[in-house]
């Protein structure tokens, strides 16, 4: 394998979504082009970017948005992904058989190679949040993948909360963790509780930066979207990107679509590392208990 770059530029696509998921995928590929002409070499979709966030409901209708992985729409963007030389992550609705269906992330090599899945692990059941309907628990475990610009791990939205999930796939050597993402505020909620609730959420995820010394990439969606009528969910945009240290190297906006390109040093991981040695100072001895749901 040739020698890595330590500089790579990641290309998050923070987009609106319709109710027509064949424009939302053209949309996709095509901002996909867009990231690699501004120098992009990884770029990483949204969460579920094909469709809106049909979550909010429980409809059996929906399940005809699911497809195999590979499938359709791997095949498309592995041809993308080798005409740009991108890596590319992507969230899809995947069947895996009659009845079981999950969340899952692609990643592709920008030679266009299928890489493999990740399936999201922690499914949650919260107003308009409505996951445990439609979507297995992941069964593939935390996974990283050497890719041609450095070795990546992938969770998805939920497991943004797991400092868990964040720790087992750098361990694996991720030296970039990425969460597709699609979080945004109940309205009536967002005066009381919306700042602190997109704080939190920032502020995990910063939190795995520092405590794995890795880059951490967030990408979420924009815009409002009622499916089947309620009051909807607001998405709040702002996908950004933490270095090794945990300070917020670029975001994008709350509201509007864009492209977040960011350039990133993968050499600061040792120097980061190397001065806060957390890695070097785990007493894996001593966290046996970690697998107990709660110790009474």
């Amino acid at each position: 394998m040739a020698t890595q770059p330590t500089q790579v530029k990641v290309a998050l696509v923070q987009t609106s979504c319709s109710a027509d998921p064949a424009a939302n995928f053209a949309k996709a590929v095509d901002k996909i082009g867009e990231a690699a002409r501004q120098g992009a070499n990884i770029v990483c979709l949204q969460e579920l970017f094909s469709s809106v966030y049909f979550c909010q409901v429980e409809d059996h209708d929906y399940f005809k948005l699911a497809e195999p992985i590979p499938g359709p729409s791997t095949d498309a963007l592995c041809k993308a992904a080798k005409t740009h030389g991108v890596v590319i992550v992507a969230s899809l609705f995947e069947k895996r058989a009659a009845g079981l269906y999950h969340n899952t992330a692609a990643v592709i090599d920008a030679d266009g190679t299928f890489l493999g899945s990740y399936r999201k692990m922690h499914i949650p059941d919260d107003p308009l949040f409505l996951e445990k309907f439609y979507f297995t628990p992941g069964d593939l475990g935390f996974r990283a993948w050497e890719t041609r610009f450095g070795k990546i791990g992938v969770c998805i939205c939920w497991d943004q909360w797991y400092p868990e999930a964040a720790r087992i796939t750098a361990l694996q050597g991720a030296q970039i963790l990425f969460y597709p993402t699609a979080i945004g505020w109940h309205p009536a909620e967002k005066a009381q509780y919306g700042e602190r609730q997109h704080n939190s959420w920032e502020t995990i995820q910063r939190s795995h930066a520092i405590a794995n010394g890795c880059y951490v990439a967030a990408v979420n969606r924009v815009g409002h979207e009622a499916p089947n009528g309620g009051p909807g969910i607001e998405f709040w945009g702002q996908s950004f990107v933490a270095d090794p240290s945990g300070q917020i190297v670029s975001k994008a906006s709350v509201d509007r679509e864009e492209i977040l390109v960011v350039d990133v040093d993968l050499a600061a991981l040792d120097t980061q590392r190397v001065h806060w040695p957390f890695l070097r100072d785990r007493r894996v001895d001593a966290y046996q208990p970690i697998n107990q749901r709660f110790i009474d």
